[in-house]
């Protein structure tokens, strides 16, 4: 019987740079690199036994990719489709483990919060939906849906009847309007709120500074040395903060706020200045802007809707100061976080720039209007349930 001739290899220049990338690759996979190589040996004349003890695989495996490259080209050099290992789960035990995972646990009779992977996995065989299931077997299977029960988002209903007016004021000002009218050079716009409770925590152990291979060592026990309120107003459009730290929040330090704004220019000699501030008890309701009104004539209080602090400007800025100034906390006392707190105001304003505010007055009316369907599809589906639990009157009669 005639021994079969080898294929014989003819590259084109692109094909021979191409496979010369590939085979002195340092992030291909070994195995392409190897069937790469078995070809260049093969378009330089070598016989399949030569290339087998040269590349240190069997004859047999030589043959199959020199003939593959020989009739496909490069396509050849890649695995065929394979059926892989059988579905070990049916499409009815896959289905019935998301409907679980979508499901409270309290409302399952399972005393949990949430559902985590290995409580899946155990309610799974607990319940008979399947005889044996992994973790990392439900964490696949939800992954397919992105399906994540043990995160949780939380959300609030907006409570104000006067929500869009309220914040559309606030919006409007950002974009330096009031009333309809765009606002003169001599008026501003300040933000204003407190940060309460920031907390001087005395570590036991001195905080160790980054270094090679290791992160900076927090130490976890603390000895507690107080806290203290720190007040802030700034301007939305100046970029500029001004600041001062209390013992406790009220009335008469945020008042204290105020006359330390007002009093210094360019606020004192302004045309208006208006106050964005939140619902808390020190600045809440008309009487708090009677107060300021009456205190400084040129000022004007706005509030924004109640559960509306997200559209204060100057959330955005203690969320800054939370992750440059007071996390990880490490005080010897109070002093220590107020002149910490001041040295930071000083040095933010110094390179400060405007937020850019992106939520227009146009993007709320869109996100009322979702709001007002997704309730209106609540409302239609409960409606929808009560009418289905309710007897027919026909048959009642009957």
């Amino acid at each position: 019987m005639p021994v079969p001739r080898a294929r014989q290899i003819t590259l084109s220049a692109a094909e021979r740079r191409r496979l010369k990338q590939l085979a002195y690759s340092h992030t291909a996979p070994y195995q392409q690199v190897i069937r790469v190589r078995i070809v260049l040996d093969a378009a330089h004349g070598y016989s399949n036994a030569k290339i087998s003890r040269r590349r240190k695989v069997t004859v047999d495996t030589v043959r199959l990719w020199r003939g593959r490259f020989a009739g496909e080209g490069m396509k050849g050099l890649a695995d065929r489709p394979r059926s892989g290992r059988p579905p070990k789960f049916t499409p009815v035990q896959i289905a019935e483990i998301k409907a679980l995972a979508c499901q409270l646990p309290a409302e399952t009779g399972v005393p949990l919060s949430r559902w985590s992977c290995p409580d899946l996995a155990a309610e799974t065989v607990a319940r008979g939906i399947a005889p044996a299931i992994s973790a990392s077997t439900v964490r696949r299977i939800l992954a397919t849906d992105a399906i994540k029960p043990w995160q949780y988002q939380s959300w609030i209903f907006i409570r104000d009847p006067d929500f869009a007016a309220k914040a559309g004021r606030v919006l409007n000002l950002y974009a330096r309007i009031w009333d309809g009218a765009a606002l003169d050079d001599d008026e501003y716009v300040i933000s204003a709120d407190e940060k309460t409770s920031i907390q001087a925590r005395c570590r036991c152990h001195p905080t160790l500074p980054p270094g090679k291979s290791r992160m900076m060592r927090v130490n976890h026990d603390y000895k507690r040395g107080g806290a203290l309120a720190y007040l802030a107003a700034y301007d939305v459009h100046r970029a500029h903060v001004m600041g001062r730290c209390s013992p406790k929040t009220g009335i008469v330090p945020f008042t204290e706020l105020v006359d330390q704004v007002m009093t210094a220019e360019p606020y004192a000699s302004a045309k208006r200045v208006f106050w964005i501030v939140d619902n808390g008890s020190s600045h809440r309701g008309k009487a708090a802007a009677d107060r300021l009104a009456t205190r400084y004539p040129n000022a004007v209080m706005v509030h924004t809707p109640v559960h509306g602090s997200w559209i204060n400007q100057i959330e955005i800025f203690f969320s800054i100061v939370q992750r440059k100034v007071v996390s990880p906390n490490d005080f010897t006392s109070l002093d220590q976080v107020e002149d910490r707190l001041i040295a930071f105001e000083r040095r933010y304003n110094e390179t400060a720039r405007p937020f850019r505010w992106k939520f227009t007055p146009a993007d709320l009316e869109d996100l009322l209007a979702r709001i007002e369907r997704h309730e209106q599809k609540e409302f239609d589906s409960q409606q929808h349930d009560h009418c289905e639990q309710q007897p027919d009157v026909l048959d009642v009669a009957a």
